[in-house]
This record gives C-alpha cells, structure tokens and sequence, in this order.
C-alpha cells in the first residue's frame, strides 16, 4: 500500500503497547471465555461493559477534562481490534459509545450538552445509542421522515428509527429529524434525547443472525419533547453532523473487522496444525498453507488502511475516503477470512463448537451498518473524481 508522506505512519510506541497487552490480556482473560454465552444466550454484557468504562475504554478520544481517556484514534482502533476479537457484540457496544455519540457531542455539544450528557457517557456511567437510519431510509440519510415540529421552549419529535445499535440499553441517544422537509438536508437537525422522554419507546428488537449480543431496536417517538438546550451543533445541518459522525464511525466498524478476523485466522492456524488427515497436520498440505497466507495477507493489509484512516482522523487531515477505505478493505476480508475459516476446519467449522462459526456470523453485518460497502464505494469514487477535477 502507498501511504500518503502527509499522514506518515502511526509508531506503536511503548504506551500504546503497553495499552495493548493490558487490553489483550483483559479481554483474552475476562470477554472471550463469556462470548459463546452472550452470543447463545442473547445477553447484554453489562457487566463486561462496566469493565470496560473502569478502564477508560467507552470514550477513549474524549479529552480527560469531559470525563474521557483522551488517547487518539490509532489507540482507539487498536483497543476496538481487541476486544472485538473476544466478543464482536461487545465490541460493537463499545464502538457506537465512542464513535458515533460521544464523538459528536465533543465535536459539536456546548460547555453545558459536555457536562451533562457527554461527562457521563465519556466516563461509562451512562450509555448512548445514534439514531440515523429510518425504515426505507438505512442508506440515504437526507431522505428523513422522523418530523421535529417546532413548540414553546424546543421541538416535539415524531415517527420511528430503525436498526439502532444499544437502542434497549440506550440513557441518552443521538437523534436526527427533519424539521422542514422543503429545505432539502438543510432542514435536518440533531437532537440530544432522553430514553426516559415521554413518548419514547423501544417498539421492536432484531432478532439476528449475528452480534446478538447487543441489542439492535426500533424507536418510536410520539410528540417527544427535546428542549432548546438539546439542540446538537446549529439548526440545519444535522445532515452535517451526521455525516462527520458516520466518518470516525466507519474507523471503529473497521476495527472491529479486523478483530473478528483475526479472531478466525488464529482459530485456523491453530485448528490446522492439530488436526492430522493422512498421517500429518493439515498445516503440511499446500491447500491449507494458500488458504492461511491469502488471510493473513487480506488481514493485514485491512489493518494498514485503518490505521492510516486513524492516523488521518489525529493529524486532523480530512479522512473521508480513508475511512471508507478502510471499512470497505476490513470488513470484505473479514467476510472473506471467515468463509476460508469455516473452509479450512472442514464440517467442523459448520458447527457452533467452534468459534469460527460464530466469526462468520459477526462478520456479515460489518459489510451493512454504518453505510453498506455499496455506499463506500460510492464515497471512495466521488473523492477520486473530486481529486482529479481538482488537478
């Protein structure tokens, strides 16, 4: 890969490996024994994810004066890696709780939105859900039909959202209405809720093919209240918002790729120099050495486009296509890493005794949330032909 000179290249110093073995250890010890429990069972990890916040882990980029662990985005993609290649579910827990609500709410809240909602989110005493996609809306996020109608003192929100990750568990979710549909996306806003509002509701929960773990819900509002002060960013543009949102969000989606990838590739290399067939392990036959060097290679080269993407998003460069590049390249290998895994444990592989089942479960739906591989290509394509009209 060619690595653009501005961005240069993330060094994993002696901090961030020392972060990575306590990280490692915590959740080869503590998540990956319990993740074949929560992903049969269905049940929310609360008390992983108390962990978690113990260790600063549920608002990693948050500066340490709003509650957070203030580390950068290369640390943050790291930690998502590992504790994604214990548990998918709770990775996804973790990623929506640093990326896609306390990285907004630092990016656009106010002094006051910071202390009252951020602090607590940041710290893991409380726990956030966005709420984007809309039925027959999940790709085209200026096609809002969720009505915010002005009233005295704020807006009453009204319709439903779809597929919101942590939308059971949710305090305080990240919600994006249309307040005047004549305006095109300048009519969208974005709004701080309270779950506990009058009128809210969890009116369905997924019951899925993988991550099933964290829960995935349907919210209905019904003349929600939100108040002045929960307006998010300025009137108009939660459009914008949610797409510098969707960004960083797409970096923690890669990372979690890469975990449950790497999580099957090590299955494999492991499975494959223990299993014998004609007198030794499958490890000596060609077919199965091909099969563990194309995915160590797709693994790896997914991994150089995130942490490029990281490193983009810590400079402060503009990382748009590097982020879609990176959940575009992440989550395809890990579909493709988890399919060779299966392959390569044979009938094995086909049953729930074996983790890599459960691997190419978790990998589908990297390749779906936070804008399908369709879309990234689309993003990809429009940044390389906005770079060449440019010269």
């Amino acid at each position: 890969m060619s690595v653009s000179p501005m961005f240069g290249w993330p060094e994993v110093d002696d901090s961030k490996k020392m972060l990575l073995e306590q990280i490692r250890s915590f959740a080869q010890g503590e998540i990956a024994p319990k993740a074949k429990h929560f992903d049969e069972s269905g049940e929310f990890p609360s008390a992983i994810v108390k962990q978690l916040a113990e260790m600063g882990l549920m608002g990693m980029m948050v500066p340490e004066e709003w509650g957070g662990a203030g580390m950068d985005a290369v640390s943050y993609a790291m930690a998502m890696e590992e504790i994604s290649a214990a548990c998918a579910s709770t990775g996804v827990i973790m990623s929506v709780n640093n990326s896609l609500v306390c990285a907004p709410l630092a990016k656009f809240g106010n002094d006051d939105q910071k202390r009252k909602y951020l602090m607590p989110l940041a710290r893991g005493e409380k726990l956030g859900c966005f709420a984007l996609s809309e039925p027959g809306h999940g790709s085209d996020p200026a096609g809002l039909k969720l009505q915010a109608t002005r009233v005295e003192g704020g807006w009453k929100l009204k319709g439903s959202k779809n597929w919101i990750t942590n939308g059971r568990e949710a305090d305080f979710a990240i919600v994006f209405a249309n307040q005047d549909r004549s305006k095109g996306h300048k009519g969208i806003c974005a709004f701080i809720v309270d779950t506990k509002s009058q009128g809210f509701q969890v009116s369905k929960l997924e019951d899925k093919l993988g991550i099933t773990a964290s829960s995935t819900a349907a919210l209905f509002f019904d003349d929600v209240f939100v108040p002045e002060s929960c307006l998010l960013g300025k009137e108009g543009e939660g459009l914008k918002v949610a797409l510098w949102t969707l960004d960083g969000g797409r970096i923690g989606i890669a990372s979690q790729a890469l975990g449950i990838a790497r999580c099957a590739l090590d299955a494999s290399k492991r499975f494959a120099s223990e299993r014998e067939q004609f007198g030794a392990p499958i490890a000596k036959l060609q077919a199965i050495q091909f099969f563990i060097a194309d995915m160590a290679t797709r693994l790896e080269g997914a991994r150089l486009l995130t942490w490029h993407a990281a490193r983009a998003k810590d400079l402060g460069a503009r990382y748009t296509k590097e982020a879609a590049m990176a959940k575009l390249s992440a989550s395809e290998a890990a579909m493709w890493i988890t399919t060779k895994a299966i392959q390569v444990h044979g009938g094995y592989g086909f049953t729930k005794e074996y983790v890599v089942e459960r691997n190419f479960r978790d990998a589908k739906i990297t390749e779906i949330y936070e804008g399908t591989s369709e879309i990234q290509r689309l993003v990809i394509a429009a940044q390389e032909l906005a770079e060449l009209q440019q010269g």
